[in-house]
């Protein structure tokens, strides 16, 4: 669930990448769609996925996108062909763009003329529904990075409703948005959506809303150390007497050092702007005795 913070580095080629001229645009897989009438079950589009697949385990970059143009010329429809061929450094952020609004397009299109009210609610627990929902992901992380917030924050709440389990990580994401956003009435919406959830990331969000709404009370108390029982080590990293590092591979520990490692980059800008937070919450949990959790290392 990592948000990217750092914004790419622009390209200086000014001419489109040789590939889009050879491959289908929006309108062109909007009528291929039309004339061939493609779904899930589509023996090319399938033999494409497994290409994709191929492209995924390829060890060097060359191999990969030679094999994610042979998914297309065998189905445009593989969105995550298109989502291989748009992480190539050399692209400029257009042509970047361009590939990741085809591969939503394609993923949709290869879903069938229902499939996004079919699969609505529960659509990860449906394979053919991923491909769509990686390249949406992308979409929105390349305009979130473009300063597109709103349309980028709008594909994350599109995409949570579609699958409201969220196993993406989503609404991690949305969360730290909002805050940049510092949109606070959203924050504290989401918040109280996900009110029953016990993780470090919406815990120690709520201990930080309550702290910044009504100061040191009970409830703010309360909510700062039932976060700390999630992860103990946070405060400390935000407070930086403690250093922790994560590394940036798709895992964290639940309660690990490597998650308030991950926290402190996604989140600790929040507890920066709110004055005097972090020392309450250093104050708040510095007596507080962890208890044994027993969860090994998430994605």
């Amino acid at each position: 669930m990592p948000v990217s913070k750092n914004p790419r580095k622009k390209s200086t080629r000014s001419a489109s990448s040789p590939d889009l001229a050879t491959l289908p645009d929006l309108a062109a897989l909007e009528a291929m769609w039309r004339e061939l009438g493609v779904g899930p079950e589509d023996d090319a589009l399938g033999e494409a996925q497994d290409l994709a697949y191929e492209a995924w385990e390829a060890v060097d970059g060359r191999s990969r996108y030679a094999l994610a143009r042979r998914a297309l010329k065998i189905s445009p429809f593989c969105a995550d062909a298109w989502l291989i061929l748009s992480e190539r450094p050399s692209l400029s952020a257009r042509d970047r763009r361009t590939f990741l609004e085809r591969a939503v397009k394609a993923g949709e299109l290869a879903l069938g003329a229902d499939g996004l009210t079919e699969y609505a609610g529960h659509f990860w627990g449906f394979l053919e529904t991923r491909p769509y929902m990686r390249a949406r992901h992308s979409l929105a992380e390349d305009l979130w990075q473009a300063g597109d917030r709103e349309a980028a924050i709008g594909h994350l709440r599109e995409m949570l409703a579609l699958n409201s389990g969220d196993n993406q990580g989503l609404r991690y994401v949305l969360l730290g948005w909002l805050m940049a956003m510092e949109d606070h009435a959203a924050v504290e919406a989401h918040l109280q959506e996900h009110s029953d959830e016990a993780s470090a990331f919406m815990g120690y969000a709520q201990a930080l809303y309550a702290f910044r709404r009504n100061g040191d009370d009970g409830a703010a108390r309360a909510a700062a150390q039932e976060a700390w029982h999630c992860n103990s080590h946070i405060p400390k990293v935000l407070a930086g007497t403690k250093r922790a590092r994560f590394e940036d591979n798709g895992y964290y520990t639940w309660g690990g050092e490597d998650e308030a490692a991950y926290y402190l980059e996604e989140y600790g800008f929040a507890w920066n702007w709110t004055p005097g937070a972090i020392d309450w919450l250093v104050e708040v949990t510095k007596d507080l005795i962890p208890e044994p959790r027993g969860r090994g290392p998430v994605q």
